[in-house]
């Protein structure tokens, strides 16, 4: 189990970065200019890291050591290469079961997915590389160690797994509200990946243009929607309770 490590240093995190360092995110201090600066966000685009441009007062608080406007956290998890866990998955004798996180963005909705997506067998569960949820110490306390557990994969974009998925001859069905379908009229029992939306904006609508099929909830109340961590629960298990049956 490998630690949660914040790295600060221009010139460090580009040597992390070189090293293939599995890099969560990277703090750059606002309006700051330089060679070496520059070189960091080239490498930084080049090898779609998720970062951000914050005030110096935020890097302060993130380290007390002589960050110099740049601050990056190594993941504690080694992420896996999508390919090699599709091929995996197809081969072995479970049904896949597939997860796609569009950018969600709350830490604790992250872990608690994740931590209900290793009870119900989920095959591994892929992000977006940027503007996503970090995977950091809270997303383990929430996960309750369930994110060492289950393979998790990095994309450059979500619509990149979809058409992988659908390649591999995996059906993909998207979790929103925008049908008339609910999740019990959509068969789980089939090689399949589940899409669920952040928790603002839901699925991108590019992205849900070109899933398989799409599926909601049905809602009894006046309350609109479900906390997604909870949304993402009732879908896993309507696939499980559709495979005992099988």
């Amino acid at each position: 189990m490998k630690q949660e490590t914040t790295v600060f240093g221009i010139r460090a995190i580009i040597e992390a970065i070189n090293s293939n360092e599995s890099i969560d995110k990277v703090f750059l201090q606002k309006g700051l200019k330089g060679e070496l600066f520059s070189e960091l966000e080239t490498l930084i685009r080049k090898n779609g890291i998720n970062s951000s441009y914050v005030p110096v007062e935020k890097l302060n608080r993130l380290t007390n050591k002589n960050h110099q406007g740049a601050v990056a956290n190594i993941s504690p998890i080694a992420f896996y290469n999508i390919e090699d866990l599709v091929i995996s998955a197809l081969e072995s004798e479970k049904t896949p079961l597939f997860l796609l996180l569009d950018q969600l963005s709350d830490v604790r909705n992250f872990g608690a997915i994740i931590r209900t997506a290793e009870c119900t067998g989920v095959t591994g569960i892929i992000i977006q590389k940027k503007g996503g949820a970090p995977v950091n110490g809270d997303t383990i306390k929430t996960s309750a160690g369930a994110v060492f557990k289950v393979p998790l994969c990095k994309v450059d974009h979500i619509k990149d797994a979809v058409f992988h998925m659908q390649a591999s001859g995996i059906k993909v069905i998207a979790a929103t509200e925008k049908t008339d379908n609910t999740l019990y009229d959509v068969s789980f029992k089939e090689p399949c990946a589940i899409i669920m939306g952040s928790e603002g904006r839901g699925i991108n609508p590019s992205t849900l243009k070109v899933v398989d099929e799409k599926a909601k909830l049905p809602l009894l109340g006046e309350i609109e929607s479900l906390n997604v961590s909870v949304a993402c629960g009732a879908f896993l298990y309507e696939a499980i309770r559709q495979r005992f049956e099988g």
